[in-house]
């Protein structure tokens, strides 16, 4: 289920910096969500400056180079977790490509477990257990509150 897109400007990073980016992302994404790395994905769209506007000018002309990322987990992932995610992705945009972090936007998206297909299935029925533990946990430390 893990999925990071982060968007960016076309030209602004080299080959080993997105390496690095993807391949960073992806262990911390396994490390956070304590996900198989088998099941991770990470990717990068680049878009070309005169297509991609920051403080309402194209980026051709003021320069900005502003990333935007998006990630995917399945509902019922803590707060924490996914705040760990937002974090660990913006530093990760800051050190590796150097962008300032008031820059950086980021968008968690939460999936409903029968609205994710693994291999066709959905992963209410894959991953039951799993979904399930977590239901149990979140509802037990509502309950300690």
């Amino acid at each position: 289920m893990p999925v990071v897109n982060f968007h960016l400007l076309a030209g602004h990073s080299s080959a080993e910096q997105d390496q690095r980016l993807l391949e960073e992302a992806s262990r911390l994404y396994s490390e956070v969500l304590k996900a198989p790395m088998e099941r991770v994905r990470a990717f990068i769209t680049t878009y070309p400056t005169n297509q991609f506007a920051v403080a309402g000018e194209l980026s051709s002309s003021n320069g900005l180079h502003a990333p935007f990322f998006e990630f995917i987990v399945l509902d019922g992932r803590s707060l924490e977790d996914r705040q760990r995610l937002s974090q660990g992705f913006t530093e990760l945009l800051v050190e590796v490509l150097g962008v300032r972090r008031e820059l950086v936007r980021g968008r968690c998206q939460r999936v409903a477990p029968e609205d994710w297909s693994i291999g066709g299935a959905p992963a209410s029925v894959l991953r039951a257990d799993e979904v399930q533990a977590r239901k149990a946990a979140e509802e037990g430390a509502g309950h300690e509150a």
